[in-house]
């Protein structure tokens, strides 16, 4: 998951920084630590799903070799061009059976035009994540990182995420698990920038950005 240094960062990403660092010391260090680089859409919705679930329950290093096996192998990475391919070529890719799956479905769903993108655009963060998860391998942690990293929703926070609850327990609780009370609390405190929020909770455990 490669960092995408050409696209501009959203609109809203420096009001939110200012708002979160004023609201939160802690987050506010870990924003003035971590300059530079900033979330960006891909512009690409086939590729944020895929990536996506090629990113399921997986760290974001062995994601990101992953997906480079797989790109390498897809080519030019269009939907027609993952169907092309058989599952030993996909599995070769490191991909699991259940993976191979889903993003077969993934593509075939783009190829015939049963996923229509936009009309996301106009949906409320909820409603989309319930449409989202009706395709088959998307459940709330893959449909988060869509509104996220493609629509750059600013008030989505992934709390499924295993990159999110380290980053809590490492920078608010001594490594500890934190109580729901405390991670409300947070919350909270973050809302309406928890995208802001959580991107840089990930860049404080990985020196390579998450992206999708």
């Amino acid at each position: 998951m490669n960092a995408v240094v050409s696209l501009k960062a959203p609109a809203y990403w420096s009001r939110a920084k200012r708002q979160l660092s004023a609201a939160d010391p802690v987050l506010g260090a870990l924003i003035a630590r971590y300059k530079g680089l900033t979330l960006a859409s891909r512009g690409d919705a086939f590729q944020t799903l895929a990536r996506s679930i090629v990113g399921q329950q997986i760290s974001v290093k062995a994601a990101q070799s992953v997906w480079a096996r797989f790109a390498t192998t897809v080519g030019d990475m269009q939907p027609k061009g993952v169907l092309k391919l058989t599952e030993d070529q996909l599995r070769g890719c490191g991909l699991s059976g259940q993976k191979v799956k889903y993003l077969s479905d993934l593509s075939e769903r783009f190829a015939n035009g049963t996923i229509d993108v936009a009309r996301w655009h106009d949906m409320d963060d909820e409603t989309l994540i319930s449409d989202l998860t009706q395709v088959k391998g998307i459940g709330r942690w893959t449909a988060e990182m869509f509104l996220i990293f493609y629509l750059t929703r600013p008030d989505v926070f992934p709390l499924g995420d295993l990159g999110v609850q380290r980053a809590l327990r490492l920078h608010y609780n001594k490594g500890k698990p934190l109580s729901d009370r405390r991670i409300a609390v947070l919350s909270k405190q973050w809302t309406p920038w928890r995208s802001v929020a959580t991107w840089y909770l990930w860049r404080s455990l990985d020196p390579v950005p998450v992206e999708y």
